[in-house]
């Protein structure tokens, strides 16, 4: 049985249980896995990330890649530099590390997404960004 791990998670300045994390009452992140990689210095991290209609990921930027497939529904995503884009489920979208992007449901059902984060271990797996 997996041990719940307390994440400090920055997005929202909140301690949050890796179980069930919340980016707002909306946005809701359960950690599905995190391991080192074979590369030193580097873990991944699997994460979902359902969203309630009209609900909003504010602007943030990981210390690694992300690479997002969209399991349910539509999440339009801005990533800065490019224009808005909507990836419909099963649909996939890579964000280069230390870019700031967020992302939206502008649907009327839930969405849903399975991210997964190459990330630097001493790193924040997010931090936000004005």
């Amino acid at each position: 049985m997996f041990k719940t791990l307390l994440v400090t998670f920055i997005l929202g300045g909140i301690t949050i249980s890796s179980s069930a994390q919340s980016l707002s009452p909306q946005v809701r992140r359960t950690d599905l896995q995190r391991h080192n990689i074979s590369v030193p210095g580097l873990e991944a991290f699997q994460v979902r990330v359902d969203f309630d209609p009209g609900a909003f990921a504010p602007s943030h930027k990981h210390y690694g890649e992300e690479v997002i497939y969209v399991l349910r529904g539509a999440l339009e995503y801005e990533v800065d530099g490019q224009a808005p884009v909507t990836i419909n489920e099963g649909g996939v979208l890579f964000i280069p590390a230390g870019v700031r992007h967020s992302a939206r449901n502008r649907g009327g059902s839930l969405s849903s997404e399975l991210a997964t984060y190459i990330v630097e271990n001493d790193k924040p797996l997010v931090e936000p960004v004005d």
